[in-house]
């Protein structure tokens, strides 16, 4: 059985998906019901905080999936993420089940160049250090032989269902309605962006693998444009003048004001005034492995999820 903690999210979602297609048994725990989609699919209710629930509810996993997603506060992380964590480790421990957790990048910081797997942990926000602390924590477990566990990265993501990235809500959803886009950061900079489908495919390639463990892995994830590159690429598709708006620090810190989540994105605006590299090299050679072009998965969200009215 493949268990996924923090089940209903878009990367949860996917490795559902691709799960399914592949006749797994699937356990989805989360607090918010769920409506299975696959016959070999349950849900289970339970509190990643509460160890009891989470230890009922992956009983009999293979794979144990952590693709939890947290309120965007530094308060809540700091109070949570550790305990969660903790949680997954001992999972761990008790069933023997291999573990699989996908990250973000901010434990990285800034760099300067590629990120990679063997980048070191070097966060430029409070929410970066959150970040590093819980890897280290789950990857030394690993390490001294306790666990089997691996971690799996994604860059900022597009492709989504329900609109929570950047550049679904603030580019595709506002050419779709034949609206100006935004940019947050400057768009001569390079950056790129994790298909949700990919991911999902990566990590049910990494639960089927498991001469992966105990390593990190970038998803697979196509190299970076620029903002402008994107920009006139998505409204090429959208049939739509290139039209946007550049969003400074001051006007994200100004809407944060009244937006507690935008404030929260405040501390990661390095990410978008600075080149952003997320490098897939090595996942993309040990499974062959090609990224969705930009250009197809923005067709597809045009056709699907922000239709080109």
């Amino acid at each position: 059985m493949h268990t996924i903690l923090g089940a209903g999210g878009p990367v949860a979602n996917a490795l559902t998906r691709e799960l399914e297609s592949n006749n797994e048994t699937v356990r989805l725990v989360s607090r918010k019901p769920i409506q299975p989609a696959g016959k070999n699919t349950t849900w289970r209710k339970a509190d990643l905080l509460n160890f009891n629930e989470v230890l009922e509810a992956s009983k009999g996993s293979e794979v144990i999936y952590l693709t939890a997603g947290l309120v965007y506060d530094i308060n809540v992380w700091r109070a949570q993420w550790p305990v969660i964590m903790q949680n997954f480790i001992t999972l761990g421990k008790e069933t023997g089940a291999r573990l699989i957790f996908f990250d973000n990048v901010y434990s990285y910081g800034l760099v300067n160049g590629p990120m990679l797997e063997t980048t070191p942990y070097n966060p430029s926000s409070k929410k970066g250090e959150v970040r590093a602390k819980i890897a280290t924590q789950l990857m030394d477990e690993a390490k001294a032989g306790n666990i089997r566990a691996t971690i799996a990265r994604g860059a900022d993501f597009y492709g989504t269902e329900n609109g929570n990235s950047f550049i679904d809500m603030m580019v595709l959803d506002k050419y779709a309605q034949k609206q100006k886009a935004q940019w947050i950061g400057n768009p001569n900079r390079l950056h790129n962006f994790s298909y949700i489908p990919d991911m999902g495919k990566g990590m049910y390639l990494l639960g089927q693998n498991p001469n992966t463990d105990n390593q990190v892995w970038h998803m697979p994830t196509t190299a970076p444009l620029t903002g402008n590159q994107f920009i006139e690429m998505a409204a090429k598709i959208y049939g739509v003048d290139p039209k946007f708006m550049a969003v400074n620090k001051a006007m994200l810190w100004m809407y944060g004001l009244f937006v507690k989540v935008v404030m929260g994105t405040v501390e990661m605006y390095y990410q978008y005034n600075h080149d952003y590299i997320f490098n897939s090299d090595k996942f993309e050679k040990a499974f062959n492995f090609k990224p969705t072009p930009y250009e197809d998965g923005i067709k597809l969200m045009s056709e699907t999820f922000y239709p080109n009215n």
